[in-house]
């Protein structure tokens, strides 16, 4: 993962089991995500899902630890102990896991093991990204509207006035504002439910 770069981050539970049991679980999480990644990456949306999450993210350019990565291979440079955002996701997830696993009295991995990065190449990847991920409790069919969702970004959005970790400026590179965004949900939504019905 490489600084100034976007991403859409994305990991689900190893095999049925649901990553988010309760209210106090996405709470965590998203404690432990500040904690770990605050100050790694800017966070322009995420939807926490019972069984998975999506994240899109901005890696930031002030990192620690970067300067010291030219000439790594590519390989390398994915790698946890050498990359210091992969390395803080691992982190992450770990010490989500570790917590409920203790809080369950379970055993065995939470997450897949590798979390799916993929890098957002163009202002058009980062809209429908950025819609995606605000609709996808509508998609799965736990709400019928995705202001109706409570673990998500969009109410950041909603609520500017409200304290968020949400960088919630960075959207106005890709919208003409936040009726723009409410119109292009509604496009999207409408699509969504129309080709689940196909």
């Amino acid at each position: 993962m490489e600084p100034e770069q976007s991403y859409h981050i994305f990991n689900h539970a190893n095999g049925t089991e649901n990553i988010f049991r309760e209210v106090e679980n996405y709470r965590y999480f998203l404690q432990q995500y500040a904690k770990y990644l605050g100050r790694v990456v800017d966070t322009y949306a995420f939807c926490l899902m019972p069984n998975h999450f999506h994240l899109l993210v901005g890696v930031r350019s002030d990192l620690p630890g970067f300067q010291n990565l030219a000439g790594l291979t590519p390989t390398k440079l994915g790698h946890a102990s050498n990359n210091p955002v992969t390395k803080a996701f691992s982190d992450f997830f770990n010490s989500y896991s570790k917590a409920f696993n203790k809080r369950y009295e379970r055993r065995g991995s939470l997450f897949v093991e590798h979390f799916k990065r993929t890098p957002i190449l163009d202002e058009r990847q980062w809209q429908e990204n950025f819609l995606y991920i605000h609709l996808n409790p509508v998609k799965h069919g736990f709400v019928k509207n995705h202001q109706d969702w409570k673990w998500s970004s969009w109410h950041a959005y909603q609520n500017q006035n409200r304290p968020s970790n949400i960088v919630r400026s960075y959207y106005l590179n890709f919208f003409d504002g936040l009726e723009h965004v409410k119109y292009m949900m509604e496009v999207k939504k409408e699509w969504l439910m129309n080709k689940d019905m196909e």
